[in-house]
This record gives structure tokens, sequence and C-alpha cells, in this order.
């Protein structure tokens, strides 16, 4: 009752699931990623054990063909289901059983599966491969970007409901604490897709990591400016001001991002 995709960055340094559907919460279900191992989404009358079980193989060194295979062999109600799955070289496949409501259906390119069920027609799919594979930046654009395309070229032919996007990258996560880079949701909305390309605008915003080649040295003129306006709002340094505002990732020492500093501008 879903459409995704599954892919691997061209330079093979990232993985990720997008995924709508009018179920709640889809992104709690369908998607699973681990660095360095591949990526996974379940769907239809979805088999959650395919997300533990398929990244255990895919960590054994399976394909994304051998770990489709396996997986299904081995579910006796496999003819409900419906999986993608990128393994660590970005080889890519999917499976929709012979019991999947129509539309239903799958197809997989360079570093990327994409499938659906209860569609409103093959377009859809077809709406994320050309997206995904027409749009440049960073694989959490590209699969946002396609996902959209995708529920406006029909999605889901029961309606909207709940969208996700997860992606993994080596330390990518907050304070390079964790691999996940992305993880948002939105669970429960009368048009969720648009609403989750605008949650990663605010990612983006607050989690990226700065340019280094546009990074702003803090001296002279710059400087001053800085503390002046850091001295009207309350705050004795940067770090502290951009702290409070959640901006700290975006930190270097003795310099300033061009994007704190309209930021701190418009505060």
């Amino acid at each position: 009752m879903t459409f995704s995709l599954v892919a691997r960055s061209p330079d093979g340094t990232q993985w990720g699931v997008a995924v709508a559907s009018k179920f709640l919460a889809v992104g709690a279900a369908v998607p699973a990623a681990s660095y360095g191992v591949g990526a996974i989404a379940t769907q239809a009358f979805a088999n959650l054990a395919y997300r533990p079980d398929g990244l255990r193989l895919l960590g054994e060194g399976r394909s994304a063909r051998e770990v489709v295979d396996a997986l299904t062999a081995a579910d006796d109600g496999r003819d409900q289901r419906q999986v993608g799955v990128v393994d660590r070289s970005g080889g890519a496949a999917t499976f929709t059983g012979s019991g999947c409501n129509a539309w239903a259906g799958g197809r997989t390119g360079s570093g990327w599966a994409a499938q659906g069920n209860i569609l409103t027609g093959p377009e859809v799919v077809d709406a994320l491969a050309a997206a995904y594979e027409g749009t440049a930046g960073t694989l959490a654009r590209r699969l946002a970007t396609a996902l959209l395309a995708a529920d406006r070229a029909g999605g889901d032919r029961r309606g909207r409901q709940s969208a996700a996007l997860l992606v993994v990258s080596e330390g990518g996560g907050y304070g390079g604490g964790s691999d996940v880079l992305v993880d948002l949701r939105v669970d429960d909305a009368a048009d969720p897709v648009p609403e989750l390309a605008r949650l990663l605008d605010q990612h983006e915003l607050y989690f990226g990591r700065p340019d280094p080649d546009a990074l702003l040295p803090l001296t002279g003129d710059l400087a001053r400016e800085v503390s002046e306006r850091l001295g009207h709002l309350g705050h004795a340094s940067l770090e502290d001001w951009a702290g409070v505002e959640n901006y700290e990732e975006r930190m270097v020492t003795g310099s300033i991002d061009p994007v704190v500093l309209e930021k701190l501008r418009e505060a």
C-alpha cells in the first residue's frame, strides 16, 4: 500500500530509502539502511522481519538479488509481499508478489530500486525512476525529489497519509556520533510528501555542514559586526548564540558560515 525508492549514492558513501503511503507512520514500518551494508524497503503486506534479516544477509556480502531471493523463498506469505534492496556495491533488486493489489510492480537501475502497490498505475514508479535519475544533488535531495514526482504522478490510489526519508552515511549523524544522516517522518498529514521536503530543507539548515570554501574569516569589519549583533541579542559569543538557535553543527573556529551570518543578521 506504498511506493518507495531505495538507493545508493553514485560515490558509494550513502544509502537511503524514501517512501510514501496511505498508511499511518509508514516510516516506522518500511525503510531500513546500514552504512556500508545497504538499504531495504519492505511493503505491501509488509514482513518487518525483512529489515533485520535483509541487512544481516547484506552484511554477509550477499548481493541484492540474493537477498531478495532468500527472503522471499523463506516466506510463505511472499505472494503478498513487496521488497526493494540495494547492496553495498550498488546492485539493486525488487520483488512484487503475485497477490499484491493492483497496480503493483517495480523497476531497477544502477544503484536504485523503485516499487509500489495499490498505485494509480505504472506511471508512479516511472516517475520515481525518472526524477531520481534526472536530479542532481545529495542522495537525500534526489530521493525527496523523486518521491514528490511520484506522488504528483498519482501515487497511492487510496490517497495520502504519511511519508519518510532515511539516509545513512559514515559519521553523518548529529555530532558525528552515528551513521544516520537523515531520518525524517511525516506520520499523519493530508499532503505529507511536500511536508517531508520542507523538513529536509530544515534539516539541511540546522544540521548541514558548512562549505569550507565559503567560510568567512572572523576578522576586521566582519568580526566587529558579528560582535555587535551578538551584544544586541544578549550573547557573549557566537558559539553561545548558535547553540541556543541550533546552528552548532555549522560552527567553525575563527570563521563564520554564510548561512549562519544570514540568520544572525535576520535575528
